[in-house]
């Protein structure tokens, strides 16, 4: 089973359903037990990083996440989700992450040299920088749903994936038993169904 925790942010009724079209069990819950009986975390997120941090610690979940995390069990963080994976966020202002990836979430905009906008929303596509389990159902190219406009940096040695949007912006992590990725695999198709089927099998 899949936990997937609900901290008031993150796209829970779209992440849920693309488990059940792939036939996996999982749950919508911010319960210690449930997430403790889980094989499988997904933290999700969408809005402003300190906001939402603030809403997981309100939970009470970090200190149980990080154990798991720590003890072997999978997760996966999507979108904000995956920043919050990160050291620190230098979204409006600095804040601490997780830790669980080592590195810095920035503003896209200060690092274009093109005038593309920002959010940065759209199809993109994936190129492979080191092989993962998370990605062993997809191909080089494949494409996927992004809207952001902070992006993970300083990370080389975890990062996985990558698009290109006038820079090379990071979309996908990865350090041990620990994923995340900048685009929305419930948003993204068959390519981001095959990304969350692969998840379930690490």
């Amino acid at each position: 089973m899949i936990a997937i925790i609900d901290y008031g942010v993150g796209n829970l009724f779209s992440l849920s359903s693309s488990l059940n079209y792939l036939g996996l069990s999982n749950a919508v819950t911010s319960e210690k037990n449930v997430i403790l009986a889980a094989d499988r975390i997904i933290l999700p997120g969408v809005g402003a990083f300190a906001d939402a941090y603030a809403k997981l610690e309100a939970t009470g979940l970090i200190s149980l996440i990080k154990e798991e995390a720590a003890a072997g069990k999978p997760l996966l963080g999507i979108c904000l989700g995956m920043q919050m994976l990160f050291d620190k966020s230098f979204e409006y202002g600095v804040h601490a992450g997780l830790g669980f990836i080592r590195g810095e979430v920035c503003p896209i905009a200060e690092d274009l040299t093109e005038p593309l906008k920002v959010p940065h929303i759209g199809w993109n596509s994936l190129h492979f920088v080191k092989d993962s389990p998370l990605f062993k159902y997809n191909k080089e190219g494949d494409y996927v749903y992004y809207v952001h406009s902070y992006y993970g940096k300083n990370c080389a040695e975890s990062v996985i994936a990558t698009s290109l949007y006038g820079i090379e912006i990071t979309g996908a992590v990865a350090c041990g038993n620990v994923f995340g990725t900048q685009f929305h695999p419930e948003k993204s198709g068959e390519a981001g169904l095959r990304i969350l089927k692969a998840f379930s099998e690490v």
